[in-house]
């Protein structure tokens, strides 16, 4: 290798490693790699400037605009009201076919987000047995069309970049029918392999809450058994936080002292029994400004409160809500609630104020999930308009008459015409995060190739290969970008192997789409781990899921979905040029 070559090479390495062994956000790792890129004068300033502006990078952040018109609408919570009901098969079998054509068109974050809250207030069946599956099925619908998932908008955007052709629109359909179907068929056979843990009596009993013993309480001096703490039902005392130290678990006879943190775990919904205890106040819902309606959060990824605790990162001021319990998946929490470091996943009940749906970093660091419509709803009017829209935008497309990327510039004026979709939404939802790390990635994609490095790797991957052919190579760039998308997520996955499985496509001397599509299938197989993919972290905490849950319901998922996908590339996507 050439110095230039060893000098992108670590970039290359120390982005990996920063993606999955650090807690740095993506887009600032892909933004420092990309800066570097520039300033050592490997790609030039007039390219950089035009990643900034692929026409597959600007589709996909019109597509990501538009959804949020799309998840006003009214279908998604109608529908998901019908689903659930009869038997769990019979259920699981609605619920996640409805899922995945739903996902083939809708951003499938925000469908997991609507059905989720139906799921969870059903008592038919345990919501531990839906969740997954749920979010499963949103990725598996993905891989249906051009538009069904960002991966694949990504991918195209790579093409555009070398100056090929957009991919059609139903490019994706023929493999992705069946990889839907197979996988499918797995969650129902393999849905016994999930706990029963999301059921709603169980569910609730993993969230913690925190009261404290006020001066003058007549709880002061009294034992646990005396004051009636243990006979709560449905709420438990777990934990007791005295000058700084916990006492856990706590004796029917420990005394009870003024100004003492007391930790319950159970049922949010029987906060009131909390309330009517004399001398124990709830800080949360002191506040007369604050609802008693609650309001049930997940925390983003790209959260900017990761790391902090409530009390560092001033809750209250910054979103005018209070947290009043908390979860995190099946793991039990310790401490005060204001001194736990928050993480990606966490799920917080909020006692929300007036202000709470006006502030601009609601949707950048939260998932809604139930309780406060945050968003308003449109009316049955502007829904049907909304879906008539993005129909035609749809169809025009995939007929050829007109690009997505116009369709999608005419669907968004018109939304801002009609009062769908406000500026300042726009302004609020935009991807910036998605952006950069896309076009950062295209930078990095071009010092790979430029340096030479892509075809270096690419000639000894062939040669250690002793003669096999193409398909190996594609098996070998499927299985690396699976690995990549559970250790990081799918889209960084997706632009780091892109540059690869060119290279090696050109080593070869055939055809780039199945390479390109091996990518692409690859980087949606994320069913092993939460981090991958955020429908997964998502149902995570909702469900109540360990990795050893992921690991369980998706290893049969991953066997099934993979094979079928490397079957079937060469025969839909054939090496002859």
């Amino acid at each position: 290798m050439t110095l230039s070559q060893l000098f992108v090479a670590g970039i290359f390495v120390l982005v990996i490693g920063s993606l999955i062994f650090t807690r740095f956000r993506p887009s600032l790792v892909f933004a420092s790699a990309a800066a570097v890129c520039f300033l050592t004068g490997f790609v030039p300033v007039e390219s950089v400037l035009q990643k900034a502006v692929n026409p597959g990078l600007v589709t996909l952040v019109a597509l990501l605009l538009i959804s949020i018109g799309l998840e006003k609408a009214r279908w998604l919570r109608a529908i998901s009201d019908g689903l659930i009901g009869g038997g769990l098969k019979s259920s699981l079998l609605r619920l996640t076919s409805a899922t995945a054509l739903s996902s083939a068109f809708l951003n499938n974050t925000a469908v997991v987000a609507a059905l989720a809250s139906s799921i969870k207030a059903q008592r038919r069946h345990p919501a531990g047995k839906l969740l997954l599956p749920l979010s499963y099925a949103a990725i598996l619908g993905g891989t249906l069309t051009l538009i069904g998932t960002s991966t694949n908008l990504i991918v195209n955007s790579f093409v555009l970049d070398r100056g090929e052709p957009s991919l059609d629109f139903f490019a994706f359909l023929p493999i992705g029918a069946v990889a839907v179907l197979v996988g499918l068929i797995v969650l129902l056979l393999c849905n016994r392999l999930l706990p029963e843990g999301g059921a709603v009596e169980e569910e609730v009993a993993q969230y913690l809450l925190e009261a404290e013993v006020t001066a003058d309480s007549p709880l002061n001096g009294r034992t646990v058994e005396q004051n009636n703490l243990r006979q709560l039902e449905t709420l438990y005392l777990v934990e007791v936080i005295r000058e700084g130290c916990s006492i856990s678990p706590v004796a029917p006879t420990e005394l009870i002292r003024s100004g003492d943190k007391l930790l319950f775990s159970g049922d949010v919904r029987d906060l009131q029994r909390l309330q009517a205890i004399e001398g124990l106040r709830l800080f949360a819902l002191d506040d007369d400004t604050l609802h008693m309606e609650l309001t049930e959060v997940v925390l983003t990824p790209n959260s900017s409160i990761l790391g902090e605790t409530l009390k560092s990162c001033q809750f209250r001021t910054r979103f005018d809500a209070a947290v009043v319990a908390m979860r995190r998946g099946g793991d039990r929490l310790s401490g005060k609630l204001g001194e736990i470091q928050l993480q990606s996943g966490d799920v917080l009940l909020l006692a929300v104020g007036q202000d709470f749906k006006h502030h601009r970093n609601i949707d950048k660091n939260f998932y809604v999930i139930s309780g406060t419509n945050v968003q308003r709803q449109l009316s049955r009017r502007d829904s049907w308009l909304m879906g008539f829209g993005f129909a035609g935008v749809v169809a025009g497309s995939a007929m050829g008459i007109f690009s997505l990327l116009k369709g999608l510039v005419v669907l968004l004026g018109c939304m801002v015409a009609l009062n769908i979709v406000t500026t300042s939404e726009l302004q609020r939802r935009f991807p910036f995060q998605i952006w950069i790390i896309i076009a950062s990635a295209l930078v990095l994609a071009e010092a790979f190739s430029g340096s030479g490095l892509a075809d270096s790797l690419a000639q000894s991957m062939r040669a250690a290969l002793q003669g096999a052919g193409p398909l190996v190579g594609v098996v070998g760039i499927f299985l690396l970008t699976l690995l990549l998308t559970e250790l990081m997520t799918n889209n960084a996955a997706a632009a780091l192997t892109f540059p690869l499985a060119w290279s090696l496509a050109e080593s070869f001397e055939v055809s780039w789409m199945p390479f390109v599509m091996a990518v692409a299938y690859g980087a949606s197989a994320s069913f092993l781990t939460p981090f991958g993919y955020q429908t997964n972290l998502i149902v995570q905490n909702l469900g109540g899921y360990h990795l050893r849950d992921f690991l369980r319901a998706g290893l049969p998922l991953t066997i099934a979905y993979s094979l079928s996908v490397l079957i079937l590339l060469p025969i839909v996507f054939p090496f002859e040029r």
